[in-house]
């Protein structure tokens, strides 16, 4: 079963006041820098098999630290479908001017009535996102460790996929700037290893070596002995 990482991009001079959304010419700043930089430590005990990214700049320059950081050259992907959400007009806005649009009630409680204006749908983004991990995940095969270094929405989306949640209950979730999320795939259901994980311990991310044991998608009952699943 393949393992995805699925990392939020680290701060920028505009992470929280401002929706940024798909603007361009957003770079880290210091802060987020040292953020990418402590995550690609973090990471380097994991083999990565291939580092996926938002074509945004914040993204690439944190995907960028971790795959740097590795002791052998991990494949590098760009992919659209991991982009930010389109914002469309409200892009570029305060947080504090937003909260005053009767949007914003929707955006929190039924986001799967949102349609951004002149912008995209929250079910829009999450059927992309999605078909992208899921994309990736098969290509990259059985035994992959990759990341997927996106934005806060989309790695929402794709936990929820993963919990098995409706898009409406998507709020729930928390992905902190820098943050890993990991979710393995199998053949029967997706495992959600980790959320949200700033600074915890990584090396048991990396995948045992193969036995004559056949490797199974079963959930373990009781909740067995770590290690995410049997």
């Amino acid at each position: 079963m393949s393992t995805l990482l699925l990392v939020r991009h680290g701060l920028t001079a505009k992470t929280g006041p401002v929706l940024a959304g798909r603007a361009p010419g957003l770079h880290l700043d210091d802060r987020g820098i040292k953020q990418a930089e402590a995550l690609a430590q973090r990471l380097a005990a994991v083999p990565l098999t291939a580092v996926v990214t938002s074509p945004l700049e914040r993204c690439v320059e944190t995907a960028t630290a971790v795959r740097e950081a590795q002791a052998k050259d991990p494949a590098w992907h760009v992919d659209d479908r991991l982009i930010e959400c389109g914002y469309g007009d409200w892009t570029g806005k305060a947080i504090k001017d937003l909260v005053k649009d009767p949007l914003w009630k929707v955006v929190q409680a039924q986001p799967s009535a949102v349609r951004f204006p002149n912008g995209e749908s929250l079910p829009e983004m999450s059927s992309r996102a999605i078909a992208a991990v899921r994309d990736w995940d098969q290509r990259l095969g059985d035994d992959a460790v990759w990341v997927a270094c996106t934005h806060g929405d989309v790695i929402k989306a794709i936990l929820a996929d993963a919990l098995g949640l409706h898009l409406d209950q998507y709020q729930r979730i928390v992905p902190d700037p820098c943050s890993v999320s990991v979710v393995r795939y199998t053949a029967t259901r997706p495992f959600v290893v980790r959320m949200n994980d700033v600074g915890g311990d990584v090396s048991g991310l990396v995948p045992p070596k193969r036995t004559r044991r056949r490797r199974t998608s079963d959930a373990t009952v009781g909740g067995g002995a770590g290690g995410g699943t049997v």
